[in-house]
């Protein structure tokens, strides 16, 4: 494993680019290229700065530099019996722990082991003036520096270039069993519905094609207890759950416009909802749909969720949801505290910003 400090470096390109008003693209292992609206600007590479800083199992956190590859962190976890609860996607290749925490994005466990923001206690970071920041630390004890590293966590750079980050980790589960239990998608809903509300061991709950697929995690004698009682067969295994979490199903493989909708549970289909791939035991939701954005956007916002255009979208439909005013009165505020010249990443969360 490279192991290579690279902010001097880095900030040293950031001032450069603050001095002269020059727009930067910030990039990991760009495996999440795709995600946002695309940045015209010159990049600003974070590949290099790499290396596991600190690790101690004891203390269930690891401390790594942006542009650690995620495998190389779950390969260090799961020697000690560990792992990065929320699971986070590769996709096209393979993460970079940066990018992963600024997409904000999580893998089938994400819902029980916690999402990035939950988990991140710091962040190091260069703000758009080139100076090195850092906020939280290895235990929750700074609250307002822990609430401001939340901040990171699906920003997309927009407020900064990550460059270390000091993460929760949670011991790895003894025993995982995979069910598949042939029901149609309001069953499946009910019965995710019903298992959520109770002690079951659950780490993963979708649906796709009149198939429910469950997967427990615990202990041995509490998982052989639920299975028991949940029925079904083992026919899915780890390949199912990794293919889920890096868009590898051929249900991903469209090129149309792939939607990613954030509900409560418990909502029922939605008209817009075409074909569909039901995720966190109904939370999430990947919706291929032949409603405009704006209809379906609407139909979201009726039962409190919101819709992303998560890939294959056009130039003039926002990716995101659109902001309220109060909404975007925040995101401006905090895009001119943290990079007052606009130059980190403009544009790729909100056009506008």
């Amino acid at each position: 494993m490279q192991d290579q400090d690279k902010s001097s470096e880095l900030a040293a390109q950031v001032r450069e680019a603050a001095a002269h008003k020059q727009p930067l693209r910030l990039l990991g292992l760009d495996s999440k290229a795709f995600y946002g609206h695309p940045v015209d600007a010159e990049p600003l590479s974070l590949a290099t700065h790499r290396g596991i800083v600190r690790y101690e199992p004891t203390e269930l956190v690891i401390t790594a530099r942006a542009g650690t590859p995620v495998a190389e962190i779950e390969a260090a976890l799961a020697a000690n019996g560990q792992m990065l609860a929320f699971e986070p996607p590769g996709f096209a290749g393979q993460a970079s722990l940066g990018g992963a925490v600024a997409s904000g994005l999580g893998g089938p466990r994400r819902p029980w082991g916690g999402a990035p923001r939950d988990l991140l206690l710091g962040v190091t970071l260069l703000d758009g003036q080139g100076r090195i920041l850092r906020f939280g630390g290895e235990v929750m004890k700074n609250v307002a520096g822990y609430d401001l590293s939340r901040l990171m966590a699906g920003a997309l750079g927009t407020l900064g270039a990550l460059l270390e980050l000091s993460i929760k980790v949670l011991p790895a589960p003894k025993v995982e069993r995979s069910l598949v239990l042939n029901v149609a998608r309001d069953r499946a809903l009910q019965l995710m519905r019903d298992l959520a509300r109770q002690p079951a061991p659950l780490s993963a709950a979708c649906h796709l094609e009149d198939r429910l697929y469950i997967r427990l995690s615990g202990n041995a004698s509490s998982v052989a207890a639920w299975e028991k009682q949940i029925g079904g067969d083992g026919g899915a295994g780890n390949d199912f759950w990794s293919k889920l979490r890096n868009h590898k199903l051929d249900f991903f493989q469209s090129e149309r416009p792939l939607w990613r909708l954030s509900l409560p549970p418990a909502t029922p289909r939605l008209d817009c909802e075409k074909e569909v791939l039901t995720d966190w035991a109904g939370a999430q939701r990947w919706v291929y749909s032949s409603c405009t954005a704006a209809e379906l956007r609407h139909e979201v916002a009726k039962v409190g969720g919101h819709a992303i255009l998560f890939r294959h979208g056009d130039t003039e439909t926002p990716v995101f949801h659109p902001l309220n005013h109060v909404g975007e009165r925040l995101h401006r505020g905090l895009k001119k505290t943290f990079d007052p010249a606009g130059i980190l990443n403009p544009g790729r969360q909100y056009a506008a910003i």
